[in-house]
């Protein structure tokens, strides 16, 4: 048993880490980690703020392992953003926090998972906090890549660089921890190109395996200017209606909680100008919520429309690597037919600048419909 059992596939990184917890003089105030989306980077964060926290250097059995891991810890504070953006208040909030020392730890810990969305403020707020640091605080901060991350940031942080895990070691660890028939677990790994995350709800949720197979069949539809504009608008419209069913349970419970706890009536036709305030703050944080978790689902569809030109491609050129669609090959091989090597890459450029297009704010529905001309089928 250990802290480091669910950091698949990053033996280096890993080793770097536990040098730090033995060796003082391998430790140091601020860390950032990245790798590919689904490679563990927060996975590998919380292992670390847990060996650090741990009497014998990270069991994964005590107490202090177990709480750190899970976030309890009175002394690990994980942020996960659910917006767009960490914003200056956010940052502010933890600089504050990070100005105590631990209470019960050997460290105050302080991950942020997604430290790539911090606004142009929000890292000036943090840059004080990492060029003054308090005496046993250590900072993670997590981003897929170093140039996601603001120079002045990533110039006094020690960079610990994850890689893509292999399917197997994805598929080992969903059966291992989640208990996944080890078929279907391979399946899903593969699917997801090692992405744990998705590859455990793809293992788990019928729904994302049905609509996983819609995007994997979507590039034999794109025959006319109609129907790539239809599958656009049906993209989009699928990331909606997951983002309202994953959301609307949740956005009430939270409502019905704020409520209670400013004493309102919940049936009362108008509120007092202060409750209004506070639903209203409620209300903006539920919309950029479902705003990013719409532009996940988006972003998720097109990196599996990717996989098939990607796949199409090896086999046009018969470089001979495996193909993460395998079970969808009779597509794969109808888009290879009819697309060249040379149109099989401009596709997939096409594909890469949708997502940077979403990314830079641009309306999803927009960008989908400019990637999806791109992707149209050659006339016979």
């Amino acid at each position: 048993m250990s802290v480091w059992r669910d950091v698949i596939g990053q033996e280096r990184a890993v080793e770097t880490l536990e040098r730090a917890v033995r060796e003082p003089a391998a430790m140091t105030h601020a860390w950032l980690f990245t790798g590919p989306p689904g490679s563990g980077r927060s996975v590998a964060a919380r292992a670390f703020a847990a060996a650090l926290q741990c009497p014998t250097g990270g069991c994964g059995e005590c107490r202090e392992c177990r709480t750190a891991l899970d976030a309890s810890h009175a002394d690990v504070d994980v942020i996960a953003t659910e917006g767009l953006s960490i914003k200056v208040e956010q940052a502010r909030d933890l600089v504050g926090l990070a100005a105590h020392r631990p209470s019960v730890g050997r460290y105050r810990v302080i991950v942020v998972e997604d430290a790539d969305r911090l606004t142009e403020r929000a890292a000036d707020a943090l840059l004080k906090a990492l060029e003054e640091p308090t005496e046993r605080t250590v900072w993670m901060l997590c981003a897929p890549s170093v140039e996601d991350v603001v120079i002045t940031i990533r110039s006094r942080s020690r960079h610990v660089r994850l890689r893509t895990p292999s399917v197997e070691a994805v598929a080992d660890l969903l059966t291992r921890r989640d208990g996944i028939d080890h078929a279907m677990a391979l399946y899903a790994a593969r699917a997801a190109q090692s992405h744990v995350g998705l590859a455990r709800r793809l293992a788990r949720d019928e729904h994302a395996r049905i609509r996983r197979h819609d995007v994997i069949t979507l590039p034999t539809k794109l025959t006319s200017v109609g129907e790539c504009l239809g599958a656009a608008a049906d993209i989009v419209d699928i990331a909606k209606a997951e983002a309202e069913a994953a959301s609307g349970e949740r956005d009430a419970a939270e409502r019905e909680r704020l409520m209670e706890l400013l004493g309102a009536d919940p049936t009362a036709r108008t509120q007092p100008p202060h409750i209004r305030s506070q639903i209203s703050s409620l209300e903006r944080d539920q919309k950029a919520r479902a705003t990013r978790f719409t532009r996940d689902v988006v972003d998720r569809a097109l990196v599996d429309l990717l996989s098939v030109y990607r796949d199409a491609l090896v086999l046009r050129t018969g470089a001979g690597s495996a193909l993460v669609n395998e079970d969808s090959r009779q597509v794969v091989s109808r888009v290879a037919e009819v697309f060249p090597a040379d149109r099989l890459l401009t596709c997939l450029d096409a594909i890469g600048t949708a997502r940077d297009r979403i990314q830079a704010n641009v309306a999803p529905l927009l960008a989908i419909e400019a990637m999806a001309l791109d992707l149209r089928l050659p006339a016979r």
